[in-house]
């Protein structure tokens, strides 16, 4: 299929009748963006007459005004995709379009036409491969005299008419050499041609990288190829099966040192992980590869291979989509279904269709699987520079009113490279640097880019109340805000002096990384952000090996929480039990708990059936417990899910002291306070108006 791609566009806009009572709310009228990209469409009979058919063009536009230039008068409400015709005399004109948007905002664009009875004069063309754009050529001619020009690309398609100057692009079926003729035209009857043999080539090897890859935990990825993450190490990207003798070869593409596998006339390519070493990866979801090809190889057959000693191997075929990254993701069961193994994996196999005749390039093969840690809202966010990533409408997530373009994010990389902080201890920041996305309301002229001002910039001690529950976030602080400091839930601001003490959005949290915010701002009007995690995901505070602290009143029980009344553990018992201050509560970053007791703890008499004393633990307080953690930092507290998982002293419950190790609950929920990153204060109610206390140091 041909597809032809002009600089010229026409934009139609549908005009939308509002019916408006006054409580109506009109907000979003103001952040609709004055028409962009005028441009005029002209072409002239060739007759001598000086008749031109005028065609504005534009986006964003609802009607248009045009004055000929010529003294005439000018014609006004033309509606996007109609033309005019005017007469003209011979001549040099300046044509003036105005444009006009939805909310009356306006721009103008003037264009200069000659009007001429010669025939076209010192025609000069440039014809080029497009850089970015396999088999595109982009052809620009200039003459004098001339109005518009046609163009016959030479592979039978129907000729092209464009403006005198300006670019006409064209993507060809295949590379090779084709005659273009470039026909000059102007008011004359007589034209002027230019033709050239020119050689059409195709882009074989890609001009940008791979997807950049989410940040993942060491323990959700294990990487054969990617450098996002730490690769399987001495792995051998070309082992050479016989495939040399095949008409086949490799080779580590450089794209401005991003280092790239490329598989060339790849028949079968293999990838042999260092002898002796194997991977499982049964506890993996995916094999992910990105994979860059041009119009050869349709189609990449990736096998698993497993166990050194009793080979067996199972393939997965996947389509490729040409001139472009194509992004693979095979769930690890596809191969597990065929009978393969995969807790031995010591090689990997790709075979190209059709046999050894076309290139791959490869990039991120690594296997991964889901987060074990759950999303969170902490850490540092950005807007995700996207179009789309910022909009408005009449509904929750719509951009019927406003939704950024891809131009419109280039321009306001001012404001893309902003941060949205949220911190482990509830802290919140804007950070903008030395300018982001000033709007009229603020600065009092027109939106650019400048210096942030207050009280939105950055300087707000703030901090933030997630509900996961609600899927809602609060922040607090006067001028602090996410995205857009306008949108509040009272409406939008008109002066930086009225910033609200505190916001609060609706967030879904689409994945670790991605996450979206929205607010209704004021009746009806709904602003949507799509925000990017940037940076690792922090770890939960509690990660970590911890202890009690070997101090008197590490240990106490009281009528009140925090009371040490009924008992308070005093240095000489610290030093009677040594083997319980040696006892570690092990918080893991993928959520799973463990006590660590060695070869004895304190183990009292409900346990034994003896005296308090140091043994050997009892089950199920015994370390055996595959337990997991829930930490919850807005409510301050961690629950223990496993039976027989417990922090400090394993009688304490919600229900009550235990008297039987049998009647170990499977959870326990305690209250935690952080005194700093490695103290904290762990508190239990065990039945009514019994308070345990315990501090623990982070080992």
């Amino acid at each position: 299929m041909k597809a032809i791609k002009y600089v010229f566009s026409i934009c139609l806009i549908a005009l939308i009748v509002f019916s408006c009572d006054d409580d109506e709310n009109l907000d979003f009228v103001d952040t609709v963006n004055a028409p962009t990209n005028l441009s005029l469409l002209t072409e002239i009979t060739q007759d001598n007459t000086g008749l031109v058919k005028i065609t504005p063009l534009g986006e964003g536009v609802t009607t248009y005004n045009l004055n000929f230039g010529d003294g005439s008068d000018a014609v006004t409400g033309i509606a996007p995709g109609s033309f005019v015709e005017h007469t003209y005399a011979e001549g040099t004109y300046d044509v003036t379009l105005t444009a006009k948007a939805l909310n009356g905002d306006t721009t103008t664009l003037t264009q200069q036409i000659v009007v001429s009875f010669i025939a076209p004069q010192n025609l000069v063309v440039t014809i080029e491969n497009d850089p970015g754009v396999s088999k595109q050529v982009n052809i620009t001619a200039t003459a004098d005299f001339a109005m518009s020009n046609q163009i016959n690309f030479g592979d039978g398609s129907e000729p092209v008419t464009g403006n005198i100057g300006e670019t006409i692009s064209y993507i060809y079926d295949e590379p090779g050499i084709y005659t273009i003729t470039v026909v000059a035209m102007g008011g004359a009857i007589e034209t002027t041609t230019y033709t050239e043999d020119f050689e059409v080539t195709a882009i074989v090897a890609p001009i940008a990288s791979a997807p950049a890859q989410p940040a993942r935990a060491a323990e959700d990825v294990i990487s054969i190829f990617s450098s996002a993450y730490d690769d399987v190490p001495g792995t051998n990207y070309f082992p050479d099966w016989g495939q040399g003798g095949q008409g086949s070869s490799w080779a580590m593409y450089d794209l401005n040192g991003d280092q790239i596998l490329q598989y060339i006339n790849i028949s079968y390519q293999g990838i042999a992980l260092a002898d002796g070493t194997t991977i499982d990866v049964s506890g993996m979801e995916f094999l992910h590869l990105d994979v860059w090809t041009a119009d050869v190889v349709t189609d990449l057959e990736v096998s698993l291979i497993n166990s050194p000693s009793a080979t067996t191997e199972a393939p997965v075929t996947r389509p490729l989509t040409a001139d472009s990254w194509t992004t693979i993701e095979i769930p690890i069961a596809e191969y597990v279904d065929q009978g393969l193994s995969v807790n031995e994996i010591f090689q990997l196999k790709f075979v190209g269709t059709p046999w050894a005749q076309g290139t791959v390039f490869i990039d991120n093969i690594y296997f991964y699987k889901q987060p074990t840690q759950a999303p969170t809202i902490a850490g540092t966010w950005k807007v995700a520079p996207v179009a789309g990533s910022l909009a408005v409408g009449p509904t929750p997530g719509s951009g019927e009113w406003f939704s950024i373009s891809d131009a419109q994010v280039a321009e306001r990389a001012c404001y893309y490279d902003d941060t949205y902080v949220f911190g482990t201890d509830g802290s919140f920041s804007n950070v903008l640097g030395m300018d982001t996305w000033i709007e009229g309301w603020q600065s009092g002229s027109g939106d650019a880019c400048g210096t942030p001002i207050a009280p939105h910039d950055g300087s707000a001690a703030a901090t933030y109340t997630y509900d996961e529950t609600a899927g809602t976030v609060t922040i607090n602080g006067t001028g602090a805000y996410i995205a857009l400091p306008k949108a509040n839930n009272s409406g939008e601001l008109s002066n930086p002096a009225d910033a609200p003490s505190s916001i609060t959005y609706n967030v879904t949290l689409d994945d670790i990384n991605n996450m979206t915010v929205q607010i209704e701002a004021g009746s009806g009007v709904f602003w949507t952000f799509k925000l990017v995690r940037e940076g690792d995901v922090p770890s939960s505070p509690l990660v970590g090996s911890w202890s009690i602290a070997p101090e008197a009143g590490s240990l106490a029980v009281g009528p009140t929480a925090g009371s040490g009344d009924w008992f308070a553990i005093s240095d000489a018992q610290v030093t009677e039990r040594a083997c319980f201050y040696d006892d570690e509560y092990v918080f893991n970053a993928d959520g799973s708990f463990s006590n660590v007791l060695g070869m004895d703890t304190w183990i009292e008499g409900w346990q034994s059936g003896s005296g308090d004393a140091c043994g050997t633990p009892v089950a199920p307080h015994d370390g055996s417990a595959a337990a997991t953690y829930v930490y919850d930092d807005t409510s301050g507290t961690v629950t223990l899910n496993g039976t027989g998982a417990y922090l400090g002293i394993p009688k304490a419950n919600n229900a009550g002291e235990l008297s039987n190790p049998a009647d170990a609950p499977s959870s326990i929920t305690y209250d935690i306070t952080f005194i700093d990153d490695n103290t904290i204060t762990v508190q239990i109610e065990a039945g009514a108006g019994v308070f345990w206390t315990f501090k623990l140091i982070k080992n």
